[in-house]
């Protein structure tokens, strides 16, 4: 190949001296070049073979050269041309080889570019179908996983349905808009409807319209505020059940925070809100009870302090004064314990009141040490007692109960101390805030209480635990009646006491200076025409004496009937009316002489030794006021001077009752009775009667429910429908008690609802069948 390469190298560039110098100097050349050769060949010859050289021989030799040398030359001119020709294309060739090779550098260049991209798409196409396939296997595993959790999710929304069906709460769940999405079986039991009739529906589509309205609200203020609510809601069943739920109502959201709607929560709380109502009951027959002990128990005790205290004012000798103080004090004592009694129902039930009045102190504080006085000296105690000099002479207490307290801590100090000495203080101090107050200060020398003990002596029913041979005795109820009484007056009480040495107990009030002195003892009214209403002879016999003793005329009735009857013959100044009578209470007895207006100018003083009720309630049922038993000249006084004095008129609260129609002792309105059976006829209202009869168990159903839920509207507005139907029968004293559970606004509403509605019940009992006998009379005489 090299060879062949300096070959035609030789030949080229031999062609390019021809063509460079030309052909036809390169053939003169040429022609002498040759015939230069072949003179010096035919020289050479000669000489070799012949030794001698000839002219002939040059000349044979240039003329054979010119003979043969043109066409030599021509062929070599051709050759020449052929091979530049040849070159030519030759070197075009090359060139354009030079060029397909430079292309198929590129393409091979570009052919390596492209397998390299092939084999590199190759290489991603593989890892593609590699992760397609990772991700088919992904992709089945989730899906497994997926149909595994919706038939777990499927399992535990089963469960989960069975476990709300088998819930007793009630339980719903109702959209943004306020539809039903959802409920258990106790919701489809209350509301009639399946869960699927339901859906979509509002609670205007599935209960009242009260109830639906409350609901719909509630609802409201859930989603509004995103709170949840509780609340009590009393329900119908579709049967017509009413139940009582504790609803428990909470906004609830997805997974991305989007709220849904609210869930209610209800469990039926009927049976719970039952015994409550019992347990009212149960408090209010023991509120009875206690007023008719009250009544039975003061009723004796009355005449015995009465007595005592007159018998005191009388001339006697020292051994008989000292019996009588005696019956005194012990009646005193047994008062104060019986007021412990009736405090502690009034505790329980958070209606003890105080009442403040101008005290005048130093009369106070003599009061008590004559009682303690007369306590010590049977025992043989000293009995000390200071009063401060810089005390103020009135000062505004409820003096009743100040001296309950005062008592309790003092007759405990004679009680637990057997010698020694008793000592009673009161003082004015400043507290620890500064500001001014009473400090009253019982020392004795007793058997003392332990330390351990001290913190507990005023727990309810605590008695202290010691090994004295006079050991507490007792209910346990006076110490802490007394420490509630003074926590009520805004004060404290502070013991101290050294076993074996005595106790020191210090009650601090707020010390309240007024400058004007209780109301004048002084009679302002004489010869008062009084009718006083008692059922007890020993009353009578005190409360007589009080009165005439204080210049007063009185006429006595024992019975209600008996005190009407009088009220009707003449008319009396001041009535005096007892509240507990044989035949009737002093509240009806009041009703009747309020209706056939026979006190327009009389007061009416209610006269009771039950001490449950408050004063107001006395004047809500007819009473201008009221005194306590036993009666007091100074209470009595202040009551005429209030009610009867034209110097200082007091304003009198009266009672009116509507007089619709009169009434006979039957409960029966026979005027209008008789017109309605003039008008359309016994049969007819007979027929009406007896639908009210029908109608009156549903009517006191849902009054007592309403009454269970403390809806005092509803139970107003069913108490006005059973008036109303009342009043057109003829039923007047259902009408009248109907009348007064309906007064929504009657003071002490809640306090007397619960009697008035066992007096319905009873009216409707007694008045219903006399009625309907009535009635039946009237159809069998035809008229």
């Amino acid at each position: 190949m090299q060879q062949h390469h300096n070959t035609d190298s030789w030949v080229f560039k031999f062609a390019r001296f021809v063509r460079h110098v030309g052909t036809l100097r390169a053939s003169f050349l040429f022609v002498f070049v040759a015939l230069f050769f072949t003179l010096v060949g035919s020289y050479v010859l000669r000489m070799q073979i012949t030794g001698e050289v000839q002219p002939i021989d040059f000349i044979t030799a240039v003329i054979l050269t010119l003979l043969s040398a043109p066409w030599v030359l021509f062929f070599f001119s051709e050759l020449v041309k052929q091979l530049e020709q040849s070159r030519s294309n030759l070197s075009e060739v090359v060139n354009q080889l030079e060029r397909l090779r430079e292309e198929d550098v590129l393409l091979n260049r570009e052919l390596q570019n492209n397998i390299h991209q092939l084999n590199y798409e190759a290489e991603q196409r593989k890892d593609a179908q590699r992760e397609l396939e990772e991700l088919y296997t992904d992709l089945e595993a989730e899906i497994k996983e997926r149909s595994e959790k919706e038939q777990q999710a499927q399992r535990l929304s089963m469960l989960l349905r069975s476990i709300i069906d088998a819930s007793p709460d009630l339980i719903y769940y109702r959209n943004e808009q306020g539809q039903f999405a959802g409920c258990n079986r106790i919701a489809e039991q209350v509301t009639g409807k399946k869960e699927a009739d339901l859906l979509g529906l509002t609670p205007h589509h599935v209960f009242d319209e009260d109830v639906a309205g409350d609901i719909v609200a509630s609802d409201q203020e859930v989603l509004e505020s995103n709170v949840s609510i509780t609340e009590e809601r009393w329900l119908r069943f579709a049967d017509g059940q009413r139940r009582l739920f504790e609803m428990r109502k909470v906004p609830f959201y997805d997974n991305e925070g989007n709220r849904l709607g609210l869930l209610a929560f209800g469990r039926d709380i009927t049976k719970r809100k039952d015994a409550e109502v019992a347990l009212e009951q149960a408090s209010r027959d023991k509120t009875a009870f206690i007023a008719t002990i009250s009544h039975e128990l003061r009723t004796p005790l009355n005449g015995i302090v009465g007595l005592s205290r007159m018998l005191r004012d009388t001339e006697m000798s020292k051994e008989q004064a000292g019996w009588v103080n005696t019956i005194y004090t012990s009646a005193v004592t047994l008062g104060i314990i019986f007021n412990d009694i009736i405090d502690l129902d009034k505790l329980g039930r958070d209606r003890l009141e105080l009442k403040k009045e101008s005290v005048e102190l130093e009369m106070f504080f003599k009061e008590l040490n004559s009682v303690i006085g007369l306590l010590t000296s049977e025992k043989g105690l000293d009995y000390n007692t200071q009063y401060a000099g810089q005390l103020p002479q009135y000062i505004e207490a409820d003096a009743t109960r100040l001296r309950q307290v005062l008592w309790n801590i003092l007759y405990n100090a004679v009680k637990f101390t057997q010698r020694g000495q008793v000592s009673f203080s009161v003082d004015k101090i400043k507290n620890e805030d500064g500001l001014p107050v009473l400090q009253f200060k019982v020392t004795d020398s007793g058997i003392g209480i332990p330390e351990e003990e001290l913190n507990k002596i005023f727990a309810m029913y605590y008695q202290v635990k010691t090994n004295q041979s006079h050991a507490a005795t007792g209910t346990g109820i006076g110490l802490a009646i007394c420490q509630k009484m003074v926590q009520l007056m805004g004060g404290q009480i502070k013991v101290s006491s050294t076993l074996g040495q005595g106790s020191e107990f210090v009650i601090e009030i707020p010390l309240v200076v007024v400058n004007t002195p209780k109301q004048k003892a002084e009679l302002l009214v004489h010869d008062l025409n009084i009718l006083l209403v008692e059922d007890i002879e020993l009353n009578v016999l005190v409360a007589r004496a009080v009165l005439e003793k204080m210049g007063h005329r009185v006429s006595v009735a024992m019975t209600g009937t008996e005190a009407i009857n009088k009220a009707r013959e003449q008319t009396f100044d001041l009535i005096l009316l007892d509240i507990q009578l044989p035949d009737m209470t002093g509240f009806d007895v009041a009703s009747v002489l309020h209706q056939e207006s026979l006190v327009e100018q009389t007061p009416i003083v209610a006269l009771t030794a039950n001490v449950i009720k408050t004063r107001q309630e006395y004047l809500d049922n007819g009473m201008d006021d009221v005194i306590a038993k036993p009666i007091k000249v100074s209470r009595m006084t202040e009551v005429m001077n209030q009610l009867l004095a034209p110097e200082d008129p007091a304003p009198k609260e009266t009672t009116t009752t509507q007089n619709d129609a009169a009434q006979d002792e039957s409960g029966l309105d026979t005027v209008n009775l008789t017109m309605l059976v003039d008008t359309i006829g016994a049969q007819m209202l007979l027929t009406s009667v007896e639908m009210f009869q029908q109608k009156m168990p549903d009517y006191l159903a849902i009054l007592e429910s309403n009454l269970t839920a403390k809806q005092q509207k509803s139970v107003c507005e069913e108490a006005h429908k059973i008036k109303g139907a009342a009043s057109s029968i003829g039923l007047s004293h259902v009408r009248k008690v109907a009348n007064l559970m309906q007064q929504e606004d009657h003071p002490a509403w809640w306090e007397n609802v619960y009697d008035w509605l066992d007096e319905l019940k009873q009216a409707l009992e007694h008045d219903l069948p006399k009625l309907i006998d009535w009635l039946h009379a009237r159809i069998e005489s035809g008229s």
